[in-house]
């Protein structure tokens, strides 16, 4: 169960947010309240919104920045998109030049979650609201709201499958596992952390999974930016060194990139035969390469975050800021950012593998059938 209490205030779908957002930017413009966006920008006759991405080695933050560049200039706002690919200096220096051109709303999705302190004050001395996305930002009471999808139940979802494909609640086991944990300065990796444990911590500690290499506190476990080199090196170690003559049956990966890491790493060493099936595999984001690898049975299962519903969301929160009106949130205790709880709008995460794929991605417009093949 997720043990996070939420306070449920939600009265209107993403949608009915975005056009609300929608309705309250037209109103600013009739009214001329709306503000001046940066003159190299086109379109923007409402004002202008930075946003800043993390890297575009991602295929997510790819269609991220694209969905709310859409909808942002649909809105009648131009748009300031910058890709600092991983370089937190980097990050930070293209949002202090997007509030020296005086943008009227930031929308970030930080690097580092804990490295944008004093540039958010920055923006708060500039009277520009932020928007935190997906990835909440530490530190600062300048984070005015945080667009997300509920991330202990992530957690919560790869847990369960596994749980669900070793069918641990009628077997005895045990069954040897090993743990991924995402990146140690992104929030979310916890939130993700904790969801899995709660539900694979009893079957650890009545014996029923095994963790060989002892790896199972995130300081130990936890994967530096996601890296799926970095992943595939550990799982390397971790196999030379605990599973030399004994067969793995299943690794909790919080993140598509570090499960393709983990695919190399054992498919290296003979797992992927019909002799030596592949370990239960879990991941996130639905990354096209990803889903690739569950169609051809290597991967065993992601979770899917719909890119499209939360560039709908953040919008609309922005819009809401701009007009002076209060977004519409459904967690208010969850995401504490150690200066403030930051109020939040979490979207459901959706468990995809080889029985759904097909409806939930393509049947959704999310991918098209040929982009699998």
């Amino acid at each position: 169960m997720n043990t996070h209490s939420k306070e449920h205030m939600m009265k209107r779908t993403p949608s009915a947010i975005l056009s609300a957002g929608l309705a309250a930017a037209t109103a600013l413009a009739l009214t001329g309240c709306g503000g001046v966006g940066d003159a190299a920008q086109q379109g923007g006759d409402n004002g202008t919104v930075g946003i800043a991405m993390p890297t575009k080695s991602s295929d997510r933050w790819v269609a991220d920045g694209d969905n709310m560049v859409d909808l942002f200039e649909d809105a009648g706002y131009a748009t300031d998109l910058q890709y600092a690919e991983d370089v937190v200096e980097d990050q930070v220096s293209q949002i202090e030049n997007m509030i020296t051109r005086d943008v009227d709303a930031l929308v970030v999705a930080a690097i580092d979650g804990e490295a944008l302190t004093d540039v958010l004050q920055m923006a708060a001395d500039s009277d520009i609201p932020v928007i935190s996305y997906d990835r909440l930002i530490k530190g600062s009471e300048h984070v005015d709201y945080y667009a997300t999808f509920d991330n202990f139940k992530v957690g919560e979802l790869q847990a369960t499958y596994i749980e669900e494909a070793l069918d641990l609640e009628n077997e005895e086991g045990p069954f040897d596992i090993e743990l991924f944990g995402g990146s140690p300065d992104d929030n979310n990796a916890y939130f993700f952390y904790d969801g899995a444990m709660s539900v694979l911590q009893p079957y650890i500690d009545e014996g029923t999974l095994d963790v060989r290499s002892g790896q199972t506190d995130m300081e130990q476990i936890a994967t530096m930016r996601w890296s799926g080199a970095e992943a595939q090196s550990r799982m390397d170690n971790l196999l030379s060194s605990h599973y030399s003559g004994e067969q793995i049956d299943a690794v909790l990966s919080p993140y598509d990139g570090i499960s393709i890491g983990v695919i190399s790493s054992l498919k290296a060493v003979g797992y992927g035969s019909e002799d030596r099936p592949l370990p239960v595999i879990t991941g996130q984001d639905a990354e096209l390469a990803s889903v690739k690898s569950i169609v051809a049975g290597e991967q065993t299962q992601t979770v899917f975050k719909d890119t499209r519903e939360l560039a709908e969301v953040a919008v609309g929160m922005t819009e809401s800021v701009l007009a002076g009106e209060e977004p519409e949130v459904n967690d208010t205790e969850s995401y504490d950012n150690g200066e403030k709880v930051v109020p939040a709008y979490l979207l459901e995460p959706v468990s995809v593998d080889e029985d759904n794929y097909e409806e939930v991605l393509i049947d959704s417009g999310y991918y098209d059938e040929s982009e699998l093949s």
